[in-house]
C-alpha cells in the first residue's frame, strides 16, 4: 500500500510530517522517496533517505502490519543450484507466514538501477541476494526504508557492515584435491569459476594449498577458469585433455562443469574413472544420477539459504549478530574417481571425433 498525504506514521520518535519539516520538503514529496518514484532529484532523495535511515523508519501497512515479502535476487536463475537456495529461503519463510518473490539482477554482481528501484516499490521485509555486490548507494537506500539484506556467497570481500552466509570453499578445494592426491594422481587439472569471485579464488587456493602440501607444484598450465556451467565445463576440459601431456584428474569447481568434464571425456575416448578421474562442487541432484555418480564436495545450500532467512529476522529484530556466517563443507566420494592408470596416463587422447555438444 501506498502511503498517502497526511498519513503521520511514526519513523522511531519522529513523524512523516517531521521528516518532511526537517529535509525542507513536502510530505508528498517524502512519500515519492518511500515509495521510489522517480521524479524526485537525487540531491533532495539523499537528503530524505539519511533521514528515513537515521530514524530507523519501518514501512507498515494501514492495518500495522508489514508486508510479508521476502525477495531473492539471482544474476541468473537457470541453474540446478538456484533451485537449492531457494527451497532453503521458502522453507524459512513458510516457517514466518511470508511468501517469497524471486528477481532476476539482469546483471553480472551488482543488482540494475531498475531493482532497486522495483524493490522499494515492493517493500519485501527482506533480501537475499545471491553472488552478489551492493554499492553504497544501494545500502544506503535499503537502510533508509529498514529492508535488512544478506549476501549468500558474495561476489567479492564484503563491506564489514553487510551480513553474509557462505561455505568453506577454501576448505573444499583443500579436500577434493587431497582425495585425488591420495589416490596417486600427481598432474590434476582444475577448472573453477569466474575469477573476480570470491567463491573461484578460494576453491582455486584450497587446490593449491592441497598440492603444495603434497610436495607437488600446482602447474599453471592446468588452471582453468569457467564459468560454472556445463558448455564452459566442456570447453576448459577439452583444452586440458589436448595438453600434451593431460592431467589423469580434474576438479571441477561445480557440478554443472563436472558433467562437462564428463562429455569432453567421453568425446576423447577416455573412461572415468579408468582413464580421467573427475570431481565436482555443490553435490546437488544431478551429481548423484550421473554417469559414472560424481565424487563432489557437499556445499550446504539449502542450509545457507535457511541461515540467511534467519539472519533477516534477526536483523529485523534489531538482535546484534555475525557479519559474516560460513558452513561447513565436505566430501562425498562416488564412482568418478579412482587411481591414475598404471602406466600414468598422461598421454594425449586421440583426437576428437565429433564436434562438442550443442547448446
Amino acid at each position: 500500500m501506498l502511503l498517502a498525504m497526511g498519513d503521520d506514521q511514526e519513523l522511531g520518535r519522529i513523524t512523516l510530517a517531521q521528516v518532511a519539516q526537517k529535509a525542507g520538503v513536502s510530505i508528498s514529496t517524502v512519500s515519492k522517496v518511500l515509495n521510489g518514484r522517480q521524479d524526485v532529484s537525487p540531491p533532495t532523495r539523499i537528503k530524505v533517505e539519511r533521514l528515513l535511515e537515521a530514524h530507523a523508519y519501518r514501512r507498515t501497512t494501514r492495518s500495522g502490519r508489514e508486508a510479508p515479502l521476502i525477495e531473492i535476487v539471482f544474476h541468473e536463475l537457470e541453474s540446478v543450484w538456484a533451485m537449492e537456495l531457494i527451497r532453503g529461503v521458502e522453507n524459512l519463510a513458510k516457517a514466518h507466514q511470508a511468501s517469497v518473490v524471486l528477481t532476476e539482477s539482469g546483471t553480472r554482481h551488482s543488482p540494475s538501477p531498475e531493482w532497486i528501484e522495483g524493490v522499494l516499490q515492493r517493500r519485501p521485509i527482506g533480501v537475499v541476494l545471491v553472488f552478489s555486490a551492493l554499492p553504497d548507494g544501494v545500502k544506503q537506500r535499503l537502510r533508509a526504508r529498514s529492508i535488512p539484506f544478506v549476501i549468500i556467497d558474495p561476489a567479492g570481500d564484503p563491506d564489514p557492515d553487510v551480513p553474509s552466509v557462505g561455505s568453506a570453499n577454501w576448505n573444499g578445494g583443500v579436500a577434493a584435491t587431497r582425495h585425488l592426491v591420495e589416490l596417486g594422481h600427481r598432474r590434476i587439472g582444475i577448472i573453477t569459476g569466474p575469477e573476480d569471485m570470491l567463491c573461484s579464488l578460494a576453491r582455486l587456493d584450497g587446490y593449491r594449498s592441497a598440492m603444495s602440501m603434497a610436495g607437488l607444484g600446482a602447474d599453471p598450465a592446468l588452471v582453468r577458469f569457467g564459468d560454472f556451467h556445463v558448455d564452459g565445463g566442456f570447453e576448459q576440459a577439452m583444452e586440458l585433455l589436448r595438453l600434451p601431456e593431460r592431467p589423469t584428474a580434474i576438479f571441477a569447481g561445480s557440478d554443472l562443469q563436472a558433467l562437462g568434464v564428463l562429455e569432453a571425456a567421453r568425446v576423447c575416448g577416455l573412461r572415468v574413472p579408468h582413464d580421467l578421474s573427475v570431481v565436482g562442487y555443490d553435490d546437488v541432484m544431478v551429481a548423484r544420477w550421473s554417469s559414472p555418480a560424481l565424487t563432489t564436495v557437499h556445499q550446504p545450500l539449502r542450509q545457507m539459504a535457511e541461515e540467511a532467512v534467519q539472519l533477516l529476522f534477526r536483523l529485523r529484530a534489531g538482535e546484534s549478530t555475525a557479519t559474516r556466517m560460513e558452513l561447513a563443507t565436505s566430501l562425498v566420494v562416488r564412482k568418478s574417481t579412482a587411481p591414475p592408470p598404471a602406466d600414468g596416463g598422461a598421454a594425449a587422447p586421440r583426437d576428437l571425433a565429433e564436434p562438442p555438444p550443442a547448446g
